[in-house]
């Protein structure tokens, strides 16, 4: 009594049990780890020694690159990917669709004798031209303005992809138009790291510090789901929308907590680690696997690495993720919520900055009281949050993350800082006009003659918190597993910049009028305490005090993405960006029309999806049901037995279909509004009359999926993808 997908799935998990992973995964080594990437050491051993220094300070110190080490590099290059057997090369970048694109070239090339050389020039290495018509711009570039140019960013080392198909080595590249503008996501990333290096060293070097550079850190914390592949072909909605659209709560889902860091599955782990041996090979540092807590959910997190190659490496764990897991049978599920009632899925962002010295500026030390420096920075990141608290909850609006922000372990669209007990009691100082102590968090006993004493903590995590401090770095946790990093990160980069841009400003100015250094450090952090204290929230973000008390303070709560995109391009936005040269006028309010046309999009793909399955599954479904259970009372009338809860039922499931067939139409008549015009006004309509009709219409369709038999619904179930593994 099983859905035709079920009984494949369970066949196919039955036959996997039997006879194990196709392949026993080998040892691995710390000689793995970026074999296949153009590393420093690879650098070192491949180019000559002026060349190697010169690439080094371009990467280190971010010095131009002249074209004859272009030159040198593309033929190290060139050879050490042959010796890995490539064939052809990439440019690979990130458009404004949100995934990656490239292109791939032969290192082979003709000659006039009709043989062939292996060439790979400088100018190859450096530029690329892919057409740039057929990728979002925002109306920066019109369809037939077809010139776009890659450019190789020497800072993210390239790396080779192996496969049974072949083995292509890929050049981590910018993507700009012929007009010069960005159309990528790495562009402005790599401006908004040199704006905050700027203004970071201004105030390093009123501290006295010699470092001449200030890069920014993450680790994303990826989250995702795994399910059978037979249940994932014969969903529509997973396969066309990546979230189910129907699908009714199953008897057990997540509340008995038994998921969370529970056994791994061996099918799931076998697919996990061929993930992790792919990752590992091109320089991924991934350390972390578990269980996450809704069932079929989990998540693989990396250690920490600068900002841009962090960038290129998540969506490179996406990838991975999506392409491996057919491998084992499996579909990986990166929508931020694929299963209603559940978790969904977010891409935590530990971000931080350090310096050319090697010092992470966000380390409080054993006495952050005392430790003016640290408190200076983490002044201009609270300063930072609250100033453009709209622009961070905008970077990281979408249609699917509309669907998780505010819920099931999930920050709220509030944004709101988390520092804990130690950092709040310092700032309450601070603004009282002194610091006198650090509150410790001393030993914890565990009552167990046989266990160690751990070091407690200062204070606790707050895991309702968008924004949270956590020891030496802030998490930004309100980013969505589906999307990259670059954003959130651009956006975080270019707020703390405006941040440290003012510092700079107001203590170089009182510096020259005489001060005394600490004591302008002193005045200056009471006033940017006293002035942002509202963005501090350390209770839990879920609770309707919270959104009173909120409003109170004044901070925003943009409550869906039509909320929240219009920040993009507000005049404080194009303010800040055009200050710092990340992004200009032109560029955000392109970046504006494409988010509100990706979310216009999405929602018609997901209604007219709605409408597909309503039809020719459900509905389908329903009459036959109701065919049966009419069948069987006019049965039972005919034989002289009537059965009052049989003719209940049959009215029951009657007001059923009748119900769902009404609302069916209405969703196709709300579909059909023509959205010619403008995109906000068009966003809205799509939320405020779509969205709520495919809830309507949903409410329906799971009440009957309640009642049709199992062995004639047409669809897997909660039940089915969430617990068959």
């Amino acid at each position: 009594m099983a859905s035709a997908a079920s009984r494949e799935a369970i066949r196919a998990i039955r036959d996997w049990a039997v006879n194990g992973p196709v392949a026993r995964p080998t040892p691995r080594s710390a000689n793995d780890f970026g074999r296949l990437v153009f590393s420093d050491a690879v650098q070192r051993i491949k180019l000559p020694r002026d060349v190697y220094k010169r690439l080094r300070r371009t990467i280190n110190r971010g010095e131009p690159l002249d074209e004859s080490v272009a030159d040198a590099v593309a033929v190290a290059v060139k050879d050490w990917a042959l010796e890995h057997g490539a064939t052809h090369y990439t440019h690979w970048f990130q458009p404004l669709t949100g995934i990656t694109a490239e292109k791939h070239d032969a290192f082979l090339s003709p000659t006039p004798d009709g043989k062939a050389v292996t060439e790979f020039s400088g100018k190859e290495l450096i530029k690329g031209e892919p057409d740039a018509s057929s990728f979002p711009s925002g109306g920066m570039r019109s369809t037939f303005e077809a010139r776009g140019y890659t450019a190789w960013d020497p800072t993210s080392p390239p790396w080779i992809y192996k496969t049974a198909s072949g083995t292509t080595l890929v050049i981590p590249t910018a993507f700009i138009s012929w007009t010069g503008e960005s159309l990528d996501k790495k562009t402005p990333l790599l401006r908004s790291i040199e704006a905050l290096s700027k203004q970071a060293v201004r105030v390093l070097k009123l501290f006295g510090s010699k470092a001449d550079r200030v890069t920014t850190t993450c680790g994303p914390e990826q989250e995702y789901f795994l399910i059978d592949a037979h249940f994932y072909y014969t969903r529509p909605d997973l396969i066309g929308a990546g979230r189910t659209l129907f699908g009714a709560k199953p008897p057990k889902g997540q509340e008995l907590e038994d998921q969370y860091f529970g056994s791994i599955p061996e099918r799931v782990l076998a697919c996990m680690r061929e993930v992790e041996d792919e990752l590992y090979a091109i320089g991924v540092p991934v350390k972390t696997r578990h269980n996450e807590v809704a069932p079929s959910q989990y998540e693989i997190a990396p250690i920490f690495e600068q900002a841009n190659v962090a960038t290129d490496h998540q969506m490179m764990v996406m990838e991975t993720l999506k392409r491996v897991a057919p491998k084992h049978g499996l579909a990986c599920l990166l929508h931020e919520k694929p299963f209603a009632g559940i978790n969904g899925s977010g891409k935590h962002v530990n971000w931080s900055m350090g310096d050319s010295e090697g010092n992470n500026l966000l380390n409080p030390g054993d006495t952050p009281h005392d430790n003016i420096q640290f408190l200076v920075f983490c002044a201009a990141v609270m300063r930072a949050v609250n100033k453009y608290q709209g622009l961070l909850r905008m970077s990281v609006a979408s249609a699917g993350n509309d669907h998780r922000l505010g819920a099931n372990e999930a920050p709220p669209a509030i944004i709101s800082i988390f520092l804990g007990d130690m950092l709040t009691g310092i700032f309450e100082q601070i603004e009282k006009g002194a610091t006198r102590s650090t509150t410790h968090g001393g030993l914890l006993e565990t009552g167990v003659d046989v266990l160690p004493k751990l070091p407690r903590d200062a204070g606790d995590r707050n895991r309702t918190s968008p924004f949270a401090f956590t020891g030496n770095k802030f998490e930004f946790r309100a980013v969505s597993s589906n999307q990259s990093i670059a954003f959130p990160n651009i956006v975080l980069n270019v707020a703390v910049a405006d941040s440290l841009d003012y510092i700079a400003t107001e203590l170089e100015k009182a510096v020259e009028k005489g001060a005394d250094f600490e004591d302008a450090v002193g005045k200056l952090l009471v006033k940017l305490t006293k002035e942002n204290k509202q963005i501090i929230f350390n209770g839990n973000n879920y609770s309707d005090a919270w959104q009173k008390e909120a409003s109170k303070r004044g901070l925003l709560n943009l409550r869906n993405t039509v909320d929240a995109l219009p920040q993009l391009a507000s005049a404080e936005a194009v303010k800040l960006f055009e200050a710092y040269k990340v992004l200009n006028k032109r560029e955000l309010e392109a970046r504006l029309e494409i988010n509100l046309e990706t979310y216009n999009k999405s929602i018609n793909v997901e209604a007219q999806t709605m409408v597909l399955m309503a039809n020719r599954y459900i509905l389908p479904a329903a009459l036959g049901y109701l065919t049966q259970v009419a069948q069987s009372v006019a049965a039972g009338k005919a034989a002289g037995v009537q059965s009052k809860e049989a003719k209940k039922l049959l009215v029951h499931v009657t007001k059923l279909v009748d119900a769902f067939k009404q609302r069916t139409e209405a969703l196709t008549i709300a579909i059909a509004h023509e959205g010619n015009g403008e995109s906000l006004k068009h966003a809205k309509y799509m939320r405020d009359k779509i969205v709520p009709a495919m809830a309507a219409l949903r409410e329906v369709g799971d009440a009957i999926e309640s009642v049709v038999p199992s062995n004639d619904w047409p669809l897997p179930t909660y039940r089915e993808m969430l617990f068959i593994k």
